[in-house]
């Protein structure tokens, strides 16, 4: 397998999770079912994903100098990952993340970023040094946009592969989309980038179309149990899901992205790239919690992947 390095760059939350049989109304208190807590956060879910899935991970990222940050240092540590890049935060607390699932295993989510807003282009400055030997770059919106930009900007004029999964949803400027080889919105976020309302495959095309034209090289819309569209110049494919009750879908886009991340690492096609992210994404929906649900290299080998 080969181990070629891998830099994600973004959030590390806990999660608080509580199951509900409904989300409640605004203004309604409700009675939950049971209560968990997990090591989440986009960026920490996709350097788990790719560890798990065979990468070679480095993590930038910045927790607070609390119980949680030492909780999230140890497990990021245990997944084999690694931590030369994450930085304890001296003033901040580490990010926390208020997580609800109804009964059909969808989600609401409250993030209070603490430490994530402070993860700086002088914390990705320090990674220079180690750029030469990375060949994909993964990147959420968690973390300040200033950062994001330095570190597509950084990878671009080195030549990296730079993946963007545009969570959560804001607007993107052109001159951060022209630095990216990849983007990867799901719907909403595709909705929210182009102004195209999106229903299945067909539509989700045009808005890639459009996005593709405001700057990366390659658009991937994710479509939930719809599978996920790949365009390119070169390429224009629709990649069904693999069948899955859904449980819990909260890491299925960090699963995706994580698992997308390592395909290219290895010098997979695109398109080999994202047969392989739907069947993580797949099995990760099956299982409650966030890294909690993220499958390993040979659960995903099982599936005849």
């Amino acid at each position: 397998m080969n181990r070629t390095k891998i830099l994600v760059a973004g959030s590390t939350n806990m999660d608080m999770v509580i199951n509900t049989a409904a989300f409640p109304a605004p203004g309604e208190t409700i009675v939950g079912q049971r209560f968990f807590m997990n090591f989440g956060g986009k960026g920490a879910n996709q350097a788990v994903a790719s560890a798990r899935l065979g990468g070679h991970v480095i993590f930038a990222a910045r927790t607070g100098s609390d119980i949680f940050g030492e909780q999230m240092r140890t497990n990021l540590k245990n997944e084999n990952i690694d931590l030369r890049f994450l930085r304890t935060d001296p003033d901040e607390p580490s990010g926390i993340a208020l997580i609800t699932v109804n009964a059909d295993g969808e989600n609401t989510i409250v993030i209070s970023p603490g430490a994530n807003a402070r993860l700086s282009p002088g914390d990705i400055d320090r990674l220079i040094p180690e750029l030469m030997e990375i060949k994909v770059i993964l990147m959420q919106l968690e973390t300040p946009m200033e950062t994001v930009k330095h570190l597509a900007s950084l990878g671009n004029v080195q030549g990296k592969t730079v993946i963007l999964n545009p969570a959560p949803a804001k607007p993107l400027e052109n001159d951060l989309l022209k630095n990216l080889t990849i983007i990867t919105p799901n719907e909403t976020e595709a909705e929210l980038l182009t102004g195209i309302t999106i229903h299945g495959p067909d539509t989700a095309f045009k808005a890639a179309k459009a996005l593709k034209a405001r700057g990366p090289e390659a658009v991937i819309i994710t479509l939930g149990s719809h599978g996920a569209i790949l365009y390119s110049d070169n390429e224009k494919a629709h990649i069904p899901a693999l069948r899955a009750k859904a449980v819990d879908t909260t890491a299925a886009g960090d699963t995706f992205n994580g698992a997308l991340a390592v395909m290219l690492a290895e010098g997979r096609s695109l398109k080999e790239a994202v047969v392989f992210a739907n069947s993580a994404a797949a099995l990760s929906v099956q299982k409650e919690g966030a890294q909690q649900s993220i499958p390993y290299r040979q659960d995903i080998e099982k599936q005849n992947i």
